[in-house]
């Protein structure tokens, strides 16, 4: 139960950022916006240095002067997994009407919902990895740190369900509608995680490359999308001090719970 629990977290945030659109009567405006992903950006990259390279790197203490090499192909193998992704699925971005990956018909709002999707598989496979950590006793990482990463997740899901579902309001489709196109974006997410869960068994060897492959997902997606984003316009300092204050906290998150 605490296993299903810790994978569900992650979703849980997404569902909560998503339910502000059930409150809210417009769009947010460009300072909020870059505040929100600037924090989730912070959020992303302590939680792969803290919850995913250094373990990656720990467990692989018996390879001596070269313990950082499964870290580090990782790393990127995980940037070149998200960039295949990033060309390949058909997205856009919320604030853009620029369409990238393949060709297709999709209409706004499926490619706005593939786009968030696409940032939160690499969250997913990382909760899974730390969880299918710590199912395997031998491998140092406890249950505790991986409630840490799913908490951390959680909180940065919230800005983000709220990202997707706020212009969709916007763009004119209902209340309940755009909680539900928020909410669904994050449905990947428990749906990873459990894979690599009920794979543990097998991947446990593997678990270093593992870790790390979804810290680098993870910062491809931060600086490719996240950060640029909160670099525009008028408010980019908003970002570079929310980015400052997620950092922070999933920083703490890990140390005192992990």
């Amino acid at each position: 139960m605490n296993i299903l629990l810790t994978l569900a977290i992650p979703f849980v945030g997404t569902a909560i950022g998503a339910a502000t659109v059930l409150l809210a009567r417009r769009s947010v405006s460009a300072r909020i916006h870059n505040a929100l992903l600037g924090f989730a950006a912070g959020v992303m990259v302590a939680a792969s240095v803290w919850s995913l390279i250094i373990p990656s790197i720990e467990l692989s203490e018996a390879l001596g002067r070269m313990s950082w090499m499964p870290a580090a192909v990782g790393i990127i193998l995980g940037m070149l997994f998200l960039l295949a992704l990033d060309s390949l699925v058909p997205h856009m971005h919320p604030g853009t009407d620029t369409r990238e990956g393949l060709s297709s018909s999709l209409g706004k709002r499926q490619m706005l919902l593939l786009a968030v999707t696409l940032h939160n598989i690499p969250e997913g496979m990382a909760v899974g990895a730390v969880v299918a950590g710590a199912m395997a006793g031998d491998a140092g990482i406890t249950m505790a740190a991986a409630m840490a990463l799913a908490l951390g997740m959680a909180i940065q899901n919230i800005p983000e369900g709220a990202i997707i579902s706020l212009p969709l309001r916007a763009d004119g489709i209902s209340r309940s509608k755009a909680f539900g196109y928020g909410t669904l974006s994050g449905i990947v997410e428990p749906i990873s995680a459990l894979i690599m869960v009920l794979l543990y068994e097998h991947i446990a060897p593997m678990l270093p490359y593992l870790l790390s492959f979804s810290a680098g997902a993870m910062l491809y997606v931060v600086v490719e999308e996240l950060i640029p984003e909160t670099q525009q316009g008028k408010h980019s300092d908003i970002g570079t001090i929310a980015f400052a204050i997620g950092f922070v906290i999933m920083m703490i998150l890990d140390v005192a719970l992990g």
